[in-house]
């Protein structure tokens, strides 16, 4: 009996197939024991952060510590005044699982005090990028645009920040002593003296995963002083930015440096802790 003969495009289709079915890894075809779905070849995604909400802005901030950074809080006499005092104000947010901040303003009888608290959740949209390093990246250039001095090592080995003949980071825009971040303080010939370098703007040790503090000595107009203290530290994907300002009424006055960043180092510690940092 004769064989029936297969047609030229029946044999391509069988020749595809078997290539198919015998093809090795080097000949770009799938090994009988491989899985695409295997922990080899799949990607694993970054982890999320330990943060997936914020707390509410305007109630992190307990009354005493309120009171020991607005002094001007236990001069109010109308209750109505008072309440408000405390309460503070949230700044505008559009995602307040994302974003959220309160600011205080208090007047005294002998000085203005501000006090912002900002709380950001960093949140990754790279399945490769996990929020804390993306948290970690956004806190890095915010430290360089800090411009902080640079750390120089003394001769016992440990670093200052400060010093004769201490290396410095970029000036600030200004360029004057009194708004470059430098806190100082009328010395008796009444010309600005340098402080102590352990109250220069700074990386803090002991804060959360790492934090810095910045201290801003300004002039409004050309007799009143203002400074400005901020302490931002981060904690895995959250990161907290206070800033604490004060101006005196009296002309000539100056803020006290090492007054101001105690308060704000305090409240960035309870702050801290509340976040389990």
């Amino acid at each position: 009996m004769q064989r029936k003969a297969y047609g030229p495009g029946v044999a391509a289709l069988l020749a595809a197939v078997l290539a198919g079915c015998t093809g090795s890894p080097d000949s770009g075809g799938q090994a009988d024991d491989s899985n695409p779905g295997s922990a080899g070849t799949a990607t694993q995604a970054a982890q999320p952060g330990r943060y997936a909400t914020l707390p509410e802005p305007c109630g992190v901030v307990g009354d005493r510590t309120l009171e020991e950074l607005l002094p001007g809080l236990t001069e109010l006499t109308d209750q109505q005044q008072r309440e408000k005092a405390y309460a503070g104000e949230a700044t505008l947010t559009y995602d307040t699982d994302r974003k959220v901040g309160c600011r205080w303003k208090v007047e005294s009888l002998a000085a203005t005090d501000r006090l912002l608290v900002d709380l950001e959740r960093v949140v990754s949209y790279d399945n490769a990028v996990s929020d804390d390093a993306q948290a970690e990246e956004l806190f890095a250039r915010r430290r360089t645009a800090a411009q902080l001095p640079v750390p120089t090592v003394t001769g016992s080995g440990s670093p200052s920040p400060t010093g004769s003949g201490a290396s410095t980071g970029p000036a600030h825009p200004s360029g004057s002593a009194a708004a470059s971040g430098s806190p100082s303080a009328p010395s008796a010939t009444g010309s600005p003296s340098v402080a102590p370098s352990e109250l220069q703007p700074r990386v803090l040790e002991d804060l959360g995963d790492e934090a810095f503090l910045d201290d801003a000595l300004s002039s409004s107009g050309s007799t009143v002083q203002e400074r400005t203290v901020t302490v931002a530290f981060r904690t895995s994907n959250v990161i907290v930015t206070i800033e604490y300002a004060e101006q005196p009424v009296t002309v000539g006055a100056v803020p006290d440096s090492k007054e101001m960043q105690d308060r704000a180092r305090k409240l960035a510690a309870e702050l801290s802790d509340s976040l389990g940092g």
